[in-house]
Formats: C-alpha cells, structure tokens, sequence
C-alpha cells in the first residue's frame, strides 16, 4: 500500500506546531479528525510517532526519523514550485557536467551554440566521473562531458554519444625537441609529461610505447591541461597534449610539435541518461555536434 501523503503532511504540521489542538485550529480541521489522519499514518508505517507527555507531543525516535523524510519531501516539493514557476517560464536551464581534467576548449566549443542564447540559463559544474554519472542518475545533471564512455552493461541507464575528437601530438621547448626525429628515439631519450591513466590519450601512448617496445622516461603525470602546458614551457620534458592547449606557444615558437605524428586522438563523448522526455536543448546540442571534429 503506497504511502498517503496527505497523512504525512498533517503529520508533518503538527510535528512543527508541537500541538494537536493549534494544528487543527490552524488546518480548520477538528481534533479528532486530525488524530485519525496521524492514526493512520502510524499504521501504514508500523510505529507510534508521537508519545504524550502531560498536554505536550514528543516525537518517537521513529517519529524523529520520519520528520527528517517530510522537511525534505516537502522542501523538494516548494523548489519544484519555485523552479517551475522561474526558470520554465522564462529560461531553459541545462545543467552540464564536465570531467574536471576535460579541455575548457572543448567545452566553450561543445556549448557555444547556446551560450549567447538568452532563453537558456547554462549551469556548469566539474568533478570525477563517479560524481558526474551519479549526477545524472539522480537528474541534477542532464548532459556530461567526458573523454572517455563509461562501463558500457545493461545496467547502466546512460546513453553515451561521440561528439568530437582531436589530434594529440608530442611538443616541447626547441632546445629539448629536435622535430625531426622519430618517435621512437624521442621515447628512449626524453623524459614525458603524460595525462594520467584515466585519459584516453594516455592509455593510446602507452599503447603505442610497447608496440614500439619502448619504456619512457615519465617526468610527469598531470590530470590538468594548464599545468601541463606550463610544464612543456618551462622544460621540464616533451608533453603529449592537443595542439590547441598550446596553440599561443606554437605560435611563438616557445615551443615546437615533433613532425612524426603519433597517431593518437583524443575522443569527446556526451553522456546522457536515458528518460522518456529528455531535455530539448541537450538534443540540440547532441544534433549540432554530432560526429563532428574538435569543436576549438
């Protein structure tokens, strides 16, 4: 038998009042009346919820238990009126969740249809992957950004799309980076500031160094585009990073790309979670960018 909230609102009221009589009075309910609906609540849940003490109710450790449920029932139920009542009548929000380590281009890139679109409000919120799907799973989150899918089982509620990718390639400062030599021979003699394991580009590298049979110097393991960039600046050994994290560099010359390619690329997915009615704008979104190239 599914629980009757009405029960649980008259509950709810009293537990606030302390006073049976003033909740009714204030319900324009009578006392009886009252005690039934809380009665009957009791009964659905198999515990008394008050206990009397002279004139006064004190709640029941149950009783304490099932107060912390309402206020947040009944909380949730006022944000959902106020949400409704703000953002759906006049901006759309889409609340985005990126891999905190992901490219900040990629994402102005991914989002950038929208951004100067007044009737979308944009909520952005970085963090691991584990806290992103999970906030997709509770629906605080409707879109999230990441480079690489999740587990991919019949459990998971998630629809992954593949929406980008860029080349990753080999840079470093003209002293350290002679552009002509193979790739091989860059692995045995120099050292490398690497993304962490969790990165698709990463595990292509590691991939590629035992094809070539080849252990590299790491000098450095960085889950943070900006630092790594600073660390190929101050030369501290070659980086693999996208070209466009340090595209002002290669400009200037303050830092040079080996001319070998390593055939790696970065791949960008939009992780979504499967409902019946998702949001317009993230299939916009989806639509716009799908299959395309690096959005930069």
């Amino acid at each position: 038998m599914p629980l009757n909230y009405h029960h649980l609102r008259y509950f709810w009221a009293v537990a606030h009042d302390g006073n049976l009589t003033r909740t009714a009075q204030r319900l324009n309910l009578s006392q009886s009346a009252l005690s039934v609906q809380i009665k009957q609540l009791e009964d659905r849940l198999g515990h008394a919820l008050f206990e009397r003490r002279g004139r006064q109710l004190h709640l029941t450790e149950a009783g304490r238990i099932a107060l912390d449920h309402a206020d947040a029932i009944f909380s949730t139920g006022q944000e959902l009126v106020a949400t409704l009542a703000g953002t759906v009548r006049d901006r759309k929000a889409l609340r985005v969740g990126a891999l905190a380590t992901l490219s900040r281009n990629f994402q102005i890139g991914f989002l950038r249809p929208i951004l100067s679109r007044r009737d979308v409000e944009v909520i952005l919120r970085s963090g691991s992957p584990a806290e992103l799907l999970e906030g997709l799973a509770t629906l605080n989150l409707d879109l999230v950004l990441m480079n690489r899918p999740p587990p991919d089982d019949n459990l998971t509620p998630y629809e992954t799309h593949q929406i980008g990718e860029q080349d990753i390639s080999i840079v470093g400062t003209p002293e350290r980076l002679d552009t002509d030599r193979p790739i091989r021979e860059l692995l045995v003699d120099q050292p490398f500031i690497l993304p962490t394991t969790d990165n698709s580009a990463r595990t292509a590298f590691d991939a590629m160094a035992s094809r070539l049979s080849v252990r590299p110097q790491i000098a450095a393991e960085v889950d943070d585009m900006a630092m790594m960039r600073l660390l190929a600046r101050e030369d501290i050994g070659l980086a693999l990073v996208a070209p466009i994290v340090v595209k002002d560099e290669l400009t200037s010359g303050r830092l040079k790309e080996a001319s070998e390619h390593p055939r790696i690329k970065e791949t960008f997915y939009a992780i979504t979670l499967r409902r019946r009615f998702p949001n317009p704008v993230v299939q916009e979104l989806l639509d716009r960018n799908a299959g395309s190239a690096f959005l930069g």
